[in-house]
């Protein structure tokens, strides 16, 4: 008897085996493993019901009533009204009853009216038909009715009903393509994968036939992270294990695009799936109208008591004498003599603080509901505020932020996509010195598409040829571009040319499709991804072909991407590109300093830059490299790390063959809009992850900085020639010393400061020389805009909650369209 599978089950349900308890086995198609696989448990899971509403029709009046009472205002108009029904008032109970009761049921309709709206979305999303493959074939159920372990079919431009991992695609490399606007903003295609043992499943019944366990990890809400492996079990052989990564899972809320169908199973349902617990346990934004009513209210609380106790010690002081303690005109009973000094003055100071009530108006919280309720339809009706591209007017997903908007001190923006289109366009690039432009004007005369412009280095030869052949083959392979042959994209008629289809490229980031388009002006055409070769048309007209071995995916901390492909020689490359920060410190060889000083030029036009490198490996670094991968990718604890040092472990020993330069344009009228926003006293910042200089440049152009704007820098290069505590101090003294100079002129000084990520987590972290956060906002109090480049996400979260949590508690404005923008809107007082 095999005892495995039982002590197995001891150790998962007894023990508490940690693995176990950190991950998830769903079986596909609901079908139990082959005998003498692992043990089949059955394991229960939410169904795909979606709930955004809080009530419901029996708990709506309890819930309410005790969320409303939980404000400090109707409490007190409460407890006034208990008082006034409990003991002899001089008042009537209707008198605080009536106008409090009004208050209620006014918010209990605008609340349940905005939750019956929530009621009504939740049911059209949780009752959209959904194909479901059963039996053989795909049939038709609501979308609460999935389970996890469904195989789901989805069709092109409709959307998914919840987390899934792809199967298999319509096409015959198994990806499929998405967008992603309704979770992160990027509208871009994006290309997901599946995995190579179930991509040729593409019937109901081929995949009706499909043995698989998947093993993933418990839900959780970060919308790029997902580790995972999935079990292929095949007639006679071994389970096939293969690793599943972010590239394979599908988030709810995402949508098909450009793909005829997939076929793919649920993992997460319901408010398991990331959409949802990134929308729960979110706290709810308050105005500071609303927290200055609450300060005021106490306040005003204080006073009436203060009255009430006054005039309970005045009644009982002006009763003292016996002749006044019971006037002709007010005899009491028998019982309210007998009744004890404690009792009655406590009862007569209930009865005063019910006689001055009046201090605080109900009607003033009617007042502001209502007003805030209407104003949100006054900036959805604003047609200044329409867009004519998009067809959308200003959306209000709260009424209770409104008044922030006249308030606002501090504006966070982003660059990319915000300030510019993210709309790239190649302008040039730089093999070892030489400069090409496509379709460069050279003294009056358009040069051809491959022509250069030799700007530093013009010795011509074989070393140079060679290196130019490998850039450019570099920029066509190193990428994760799709080519696009079909006649039509989002149903717009595309890709002919003449009369003649041609293809154009899809891509989830912009600046890859600008540079193989740019590839393709300069004579390198990357024309298709076909069986895992990647086929290219030289400028000679002839098609090479390279196997693509392994793609290591770009991130936002090694900021570089590459691929490992294999020429039809057999010689194995490895091609990279990156921001040059991450680059040129891994490059051995190479004509650095040329392709440096272009990139630093670039960069100082406003260009983005990518510097491109390769390196050749040899059959034993490929292997080397192979088991690298493959033992990382199939990890289910630590993936990321150990991908990270896999990575770091292979990207090294580059030579340098050059950079390019892409131009991301301005949004229209954004430089207007920053130059108005200073005029009206707000000071604005941008937080980006762009190298300085780029930054720089545009904030030039968006008038962020003026000619005569003094820079004060704050950057990682200055603290590496002097102590972060010599420079904070000095850009304090320069800020300090010019503002007690200019005494009343004060306003006229202009000062902007640069500060870098590696800087700010310095001056975040209080060392032993002192605490560097006030210093930091002391400067940047006095500059009329902050430029902070280099930033991840979480510390574009940290500069809003910084400047939040200052002593003036200015209100703070975040807007972005990406991802990484996210987190920092949700710290901002108001957010868009």
């Amino acid at each position: 008897m095999d005892f495995s599978v039982l002590r197995n089950l001891i150790s998962r349900y007894c023990v508490g085996e940690e693995n176990w308890l950190d991950s998830r086995t769903v079986y596909i198609g609901q079908k139990e493993p082959p005998p003498g696989a692992a043990a089949y448990i059955p394991q229960r899971y939410p169904d795909n019901r979606i709930v955004s509403s809080k009530y419901t029709f029996w708990n709506f009046i309890p819930k309410n009533l005790f969320e409303q009472f939980r404000r400090i205002a109707n409490f007190y108009f409460l407890v006034i009204f208990l008082v006034q029904l409990i003991i002899d008032t001089p008042t009537s109970p209707v008198t605080s009853g009536l106008p409090l009761f009004f208050v209620i049921t006014v918010t209990a309709i605008k609340q349940g009216y905005e939750d019956w709206l929530r009621h009504k979305a939740d049911c059209s999303i949780n009752e959209c038909p959904v194909d479901v493959v059963q039996q053989g074939k795909a049939a038709r159920t609501q979308s609460h009715k999935l389970r996890v372990g469904d195989v789901v079919v989805v069709k092109e431009d409709e959307t998914f009903p919840c987390d899934l991992v792809l199967l298999s695609s319509s096409r015959e490399d198994g990806t499929c393509y998405v967008t992603t606007a309704s979770l992160d903003g990027e509208s871009s295609h994006k290309t997901y994968y599946a995995v190579p043992d179930t991509k040729a499943f593409r019937t109901d019944r081929e995949v009706e036939s499909l043995h698989a366990t998947i093993e993933c990890e418990q839900p959780q809400p970060d919308l790029y992270k997902f580790v995972g492996r999935i079990n292929v079990y095949k007639d006679t052989e071994e389970p096939v294990a293969r690793p599943l990564g972010s590239e394979n899972l599908l988030l709810r809320g995402a949508t098909l695009k450009n793909t005829h169908h997939i076929y793919a199973v649920a993992i997460y349902t319901g408010m398991e799936t990331k959409m949802a617990l990134n929308y729960q346990s979110k706290s709810q934004k308050r105005s500071a109208v609303e927290k200055s009513m609450n300060a005021f209210l106490i306040v005003y609380l204080c006073i009436l008591i203060s009255k009430a106790v006054i005039n309970t010690v005045l009644k009982y002081a002006w009763q003292w004498s016996p002749d006044r303690d019971e006037p002709w005109y007010n005899h009491r009973t028998e019982n309210e003599r007998q009744r004890p000094v404690v009792i009655r003055a406590f009862t007569d100071f209930l009865a005063f603080m019910v006689l001055f009530n009046y201090i605080i108006p109900v009607s003033m919280y009617v007042t502001v509901e209502m007003q805030k309720f209407l104003g949100s339809y006054f900036i959805t009706w604003d047609e200044e505020m329409f867009d004519e591209e998009l067809g959308e007017g200003a959306q209000v997903n709260t009424s209770d932020l409104n008044e922030e908007l006249g308030q606002v001190e501090y504006v966070f923006t982003d660059k990319t996509g915000t300030l510019t289109e993210n709309n790239m366009e190649f302008i040039e690039c730089c093999v070892d010195g030489n400069v090409y432009v496509p379709h460069a004007i050279c003294n009056g005369q358009i040069l051809s598409a491959a022509s250069s412009i030799d700007m530093i280095d013009s010795s011509p030869g074989g070393y140079r040829r060679e290196h130019e052949d490998l850039f450019f083959r570099a920029l066509c392979l190193c990428h994760t571009v799709q080519v696009k042959e079909e006649e039509t994209v989002d149903g717009i008629k595309r890709g002919f040319h003449q009369g003649r289809p041609t293809s154009f490229y899809i891509s989830s980031s912009p600046d890859e499709v600008a540079l193989v388009e740019g590839m393709k002006r300069l004579g390198y055409t990357y024309l298709r991804l076909k069986d895992n070769y990647m086929e290219i048309l030289n400028k000679d007209d002839e098609i090479e072909r390279f196997e693509l071995l392994h793609v290591l995916n770009f991130d936002s901390v090694r900021r570089r991407m590459s691929v490992i492909v294999k020429s039809s020689s057999g010689e194995y490359l490895l091609f990279c590109k990156g921001a040059d920060s991450s680059i040129f410190p891994r490059v051995v060889s190479g004509k650095v300093e040329q392709v440096k000083a272009r990139v630093e030029q670039n960069a100082v036009e406003g260009l983005r830059t990518l510097c491109v490198a390769f390196r050749r490996l040899s059959p034993d670094d490929y292997q080397e490299a192979c088991l690298l991968l493959t033992q990382a990718k199939l990890a289910l604890q630590d993936r990321e790390q150990r991908l990270a040092q896999a990575y770091d472990a292979i990207e090294r020993d580059f030579v340098l063959l050059g950079a390019t330069a892409v131009e991301d344009r301005l949004q229209e009228k954004a430089a207007d809009t920053i130059e108005s926003l200073h005029k009206a006293g707000m000071k604005v910042w941008v937080l980006t992850g762009d190298k300085m200089e780029t930054a720089a440049a545009t904030c030039y152009a968006s008038k962020l900085f003026r000619r005569s704007t003094q820079i004060l820098e704050l950057t990682k290069k200055r603290t590496e020639e002097q102590s972060l505590h010599d420079v904070m101090f000095e850009l304090s003294r320069t800020v300090l010393r010019q503002r007690s100079m200019s005494g009343l002129s004060v306003d006229c000084l202009d000062y902007g400061l640069i500060i870098d990520g590696a800087t700010l987590t310095a001056v975040l972290k209080s060392g032993p020389e002192g605490n560097y956060r006030e210093v930091f906002l002391e400067v940047s109090r006095n500059c009329s805009a902050v430029l902070c480049c280099r930033m991840a996400p979480l510390q574009k979260a940290q500069i809003v909650k910084l400047i939040k949590a200052s002593k003036e508690h200015p209100i703070t404005l975040a807007i972005g369209d990406g991802a990484n923008d996210v987190s920092m809107i949700l710290e901002a007082h108001v957010g868009i």
